[in-house]
């Protein structure tokens, strides 16, 4: 008799070229209550994509056929909000790096306890769905996060974030002109100890003060819209960050 519920958790897509891997990642994963597409390479996960809704994907970076970067660029240009969970074969701060900055919601590091993983998956699925609020629409200043249609602009010009970079801004905007820590944006965006890897917040935060702040990322020409273009996502050294425009 199975043990798995009637209606899965989520539809996964496990690619990795190890065989071991991938076959014991995905009986783990089907036994915890998901459904499973398994591929050994980029191109298999692109048919399986084509065929398939998939809720999250975790992708190996090292493949035969195209590293892991370039799968999800691929998977990202048929599903923009396609959340990815990175697996690496070594400790490597630069492929960590990397991978968050093409983009990925998180990354583990081989060898890896199944329990770790699929706490991992439900945390990048909690952080990744819709929040369903009665104004959908968060405002603050010159810049606007619509969760309905996933939609952030900055100055009337649009910005492109990665799931992740959206519920991060999200809850910095819910805290306008709060300071909160690195351990309370933890806690909200990732939704679980992080166990020593802090610096995840100081990175994302990087990436979305280059988005959002930046009158070159955002397409601003003009030189006195670009001077006018007030930043708004401030440090506050030994505590944390805030939303604020102005000192």
């Amino acid at each position: 008799m199975s043990m798995q519920p009637t209606t899965p958790e989520a539809t996964l897509l496990v690619v990795d070229d190890e065989p071991s891997i991938r076959e014991l990642l995905s009986a783990s994963l089907r036994f915890a209550g998901f459904k499973v597409l398994a591929a050994a390479d980029g191109h298999e996960a692109l048919d399986h994509q084509a065929g398939a809704h998939i809720d999250l994907a975790v992708l190996d970076i090292m493949l035969p056929d195209m590293d892991g970067f370039e799968v999800l660029r691929r998977l990202r240009e048929r599903d923009p909000e396609l959340p990815v969970l990175f697996l690496t074969a070594r400790d490597d701060v630069k492929d960590k790096v990397q991978g968050l900055t093409v983009g990925g919601d998180d990354y583990i590091t081989k060898p890896f306890s199944l329990e770790e993983v699929v706490a991992r998956i439900r945390a990048v699925l909690r952080r990744t769905n819709p929040v369903e609020t009665e104004e959908p629409i968060l405002r603050y200043m010159d810049l606007e996060l619509n969760e309905d249609s996933y939609e952030v602009k900055r100055a009337g010009h649009e910005v492109e974030l990665s799931p992740t970079e959206f519920k991060l801004l999200r809850y910095l905007m819910i805290n306008a002109e709060r300071v909160v820590s690195k351990m309370q944006i933890l806690d909200h965006v990732w939704d679980y100890n992080w166990e020593g890897e802090i610096s995840i917040v100081e990175s994302y935060i990087s990436y979305l003060r280059r988005k959002i702040d930046s009158p070159e990322s955002l397409g601003i020409t003009d030189p006195k819209e670009a001077a006018a273009l007030v930043p708004l996502i401030q440090t506050k050294r030994g505590i944390g960050y805030v939303l604020r425009g102005g000192k």
